[in-house]
């Protein structure tokens, strides 16, 4: 049994397990056969294991870093067995998410000393942005904070009525204006709403087009300069939603959006319908930015926390 399976709840474990199951089958698949005939970790091994991880959708540097960190192992070691190779894999993965993620958390969490603590969420239309804002308020409210939405996505009637439905699921205020209002406007009003309201916790949906990044920048930063006229220093937190099933594409948000604003932390959503997991790895190690929650299911609680030592104990799970 693994040392890790008594510290987490069993039931988020095991949604967590579920989750990962593409991801997991399909990197050990290409891994069996990458060692295959093979009894110690030569030349060809890690020429085939580089192939396994950028198939797997861990990013071409990332891969690269990690072959490089099992290369000076083989060094050192002067002989490695293929058996061994599962071990040390989890091992190095685990020490890159470790220098990106704090990764102890197991519930959403208040920073101590910020009331309210705003959250300004990012990302690109359909990437579950929104159904992430709901499961996170949800959450907080579960905590027992007290928890406002902003409704600022208004380039589209239908994300402000999504997120209506969401307020009215977790049963917590949302404050909206019509479709085509400035978005600085509703994150004004949501704070000053906030404060009145003496709220722990504000979250700002805002709109996701990439198609020019010049007015995606410039909004975000007006958001940004009308919210600290109401309480400073906010956002206390840019949250980036990336949608994992699509692997590769989901780099190339992270990239737009990190360019666009101070991203803080991400989200990283559909894991579960997904043989693309390995994404998470890549792109907290890239972006240097922690990955705070995943998405592993369609539930209200299949939003989790993102604990690096769960995340790497359920991929390699059953695997050594």
């Amino acid at each position: 049994m693994s040392l890790f399976k008594n510290i987490f709840s069993s039931k988020k474990k095991e949604n967590l397990d579920k989750g990962l199951e593409k991801t997991k089958t399909n990197f050990f698949s290409k891994l069996n056969k990458a060692v295959a005939g093979k009894s110690k970790v030569d030349d060809e091994v890690l020429d085939n294991l580089e192939e396994v991880l950028v198939s797997s959708d861990v990013g071409v540097d990332t891969t690269l870093k990690i072959i490089g960190r099992i290369e000076a192992r083989v060094a050192k070691d002067k002989y490695l067995g293929t058996e061994e190779l599962n071990q040390i894999l989890r091992e190095e993965i685990a020490g890159l998410l470790s220098e990106t993620n704090v990764g102890e958390a197991t519930d959403v969490q208040v920073p101590t000393g910020l009331k309210p603590y705003v959250i300004m969420v990012v990302g690109v239309n359909g990437v579950g942005k929104t159904t992430t804002i709901g499961k996170l308020a949800h959450q907080y409210k579960n905590q027992g904070y007290k928890v406002v939405l902003g409704a600022a996505d208004t380039f589209r009637a239908a994300a402000i009525d999504q997120l209506q439905v969401w307020a009215n699921r977790v049963d917590v205020p949302i404050i909206k204006q019509k479709m085509g209002s400035d978005p600085a406007s509703v994150a004004f009003d949501t704070l000053n709403s906030a404060l009145t309201q003496g709220a722990d916790v504000v979250i700002i949906d805002t709109a996701g087009r990439l198609h020019n990044k010049v007015n995606l920048m410039n909004e975000l930063s007006k958001v940004k300069r009308v919210m600290q006229k109401v309480v400073p220093n906010t956002p206390h937190e840019v949250l980036l939603v990336l949608d994992g099933s699509t692997g590769q594409n989901a780099f190339e948000q992270a990239k737009q959006f990190t360019k666009a604003t101070e991203v803080t932390s991400l989200a990283v959503t559909k894991l579960d319908g997904t043989a693309k997991g390995g994404v998470v790895i890549g792109i907290s190690d890239q972006f240097q930015i922690p990955v705070k929650y995943i998405g592993v299911g369609e539930g209200i609680e299949d939003l989790q926390v993102f604990n690096k030592y769960e995340f790497v104990d359920s991929f390699f799970s059953n695997r050594t």
